[in-house]
């Protein structure tokens, strides 16, 4: 904060008081004439690290084995710059098709690439982003068709207008390789265990492994014999076995009976946290923490509360699909562990970018891993996800 300092001077002679005098009255112009540009105090805190101002988590809201601690923002971030994965896919800017198909070989505007034709690949399709706006990709956000469906490898921005983009991802339906080349919007966003094995391990193995398994997390309970999960490996075999053969994500975990058991749970804990939040705070809500019995296990935070309430129906699914999956538990993480979690951890540091476009950062420390995905040349942080690792390491 600035502060005017001359009075604290003891003046010598009358001209040395005309010369501050002067010195006062030409500041004063300055800063009136600055102050006709500047942003307002909401933009300078937006301005800052992150754009996002100061973060407070509030107190928990629990259901059943689950807690969810609201995370708000003291700044206000427009995102409307932005498009979300399935914003584009549903308007058509956004086409992604499987990586040998013939968009691949030609811009978008018809122009001939020199490249000969590709084959499909399992990890890897084609995007092409034809809007306007930048576009907001997330891991773990699930495309559905092609030869199998897919879900993004790894948090990234794709500029508007560029050539077809080779898309990294992860195959969550291992029974499947035929079909149409394009892919549509499904609104799924996998949950927490399958989305570590894709953004921490990049393992195409453990990822098909934690859709079966249904939690990469320990068995939780008390002492004797835990009680079976409503979300287990013997249900999901069962599924498998009489109405999802080729193990599709979405058929399995969205569309079968236990997608009915998902929506009912994450009605009522929706349902607690909006009247827990109260009014005068859900303008800025930006994020959640997540707490699954004693351990905070996960959060997922956003630039603004435009782009959080975007995502939150499928994360608050893919939370809750995780809640099931887990053993039930009487304990409930404290007020104290939520805000610890959100602490940055200070460990081995990864960093991909594209310039102008995105910064991709990723720091490990022990079973913590924060990644970060910064628009550029802006700096704002559209995306950061906490994890605490469940499966085995890399």
């Amino acid at each position: 904060m600035l502060r005017n300092r001359f009075g604290l001077h003891s003046p010598e002679s009358m001209s040395s008081l005309a010369c501050i005098g002067y010195l006062g009255v030409a500041l004063a112009v300055m800063l009136a004439a600055l102050a006709l540009f500047a942003p307002p105090l909401s933009a300078i805190r937006a301005a800052g690290p992150g754009g996002r101002g100061a973060l407070s988590v509030l107190s928990g809201v629990t259901y059943e084995n689950v807690t969810l601690f609201p995370v708000i923002a003291s700044g206000r971030v427009d995102t409307s710059g932005f498009v979300t994965l399935d914003q584009g896919l549903a308007s058509g800017d956004v086409v992604v098709r499987e990586m040998g198909d013939v968009i691949l070989r030609r811009t978008r505007d018809g122009r001939p690439l020199p490249s000969s034709q590709g084959r499909d690949e399992v990890n890897r399709l084609v995007l092409i982003n034809r809007g306007r706006k930048p576009l907001l990709l997330i891991a773990g956000e699930l495309v559905s068709g092609g030869k199998q469906d897919r879900i993004i490898a790894k948090d990234r921005i794709v500029a508007p207008g560029g050539e077809p983009l080779p898309l990294d991802v992860f195959c969550v339906e291992h029974g499947r390789w035929a079909g149409a080349a394009q892919f549509n919007a499904s609104k799924v966003i996998v949950h927490p265990s399958v989305r570590e094995q894709a953004v921490v391990d990049q393992s195409q193995t453990r990822v098909w492994a934690s859709v079966r398994e249904a939690t990469t997390a320990p068995a939780a309970g008390s002492a004797g014999a835990p009680l079976e999960a409503p979300i287990s490996a013997r249900v999901i075999d069962n599924l498998v076995a009489t109405a999802a053969p080729t193990e599709s994500y979405a058929k399995v975990y969205r569309e079968s009976r236990l997608g009915r058991s998902v929506d009912a749970f994450a009605d009522e804990l929706e349902r607690r946290f909006r009247r827990a939040i109260g009014a005068g705070k859900e303008d800025r809500l930006v994020g959640v923490v997540v707490a699954y019995g004693g351990e905070v296990a996960w959060s997922d935070m956003f630039a603004s509360n435009e782009l959080f309430e975007q995502y939150w129906p499928k994360l608050l699914r893919s939370y809750v699909t995780e809640a099931l999956a887990r053993g039930w538990t009487t304990e409930h993480a404290s007020l104290d562990a939520a805000k610890a979690f959100l602490e940055p951890p200070h460990g081995r540091e990864q960093v991909e970018s594209e310039p102008g476009v995105y910064r991709w950062r990723q720091v490990t420390e022990g079973l913590r891993v924060e990644i970060d995905l910064q628009a550029l040349p802006a700096g704002l942080d559209l995306h950061t996800v906490n994890i605490r690792r469940t499966g085995p390491r890399p």
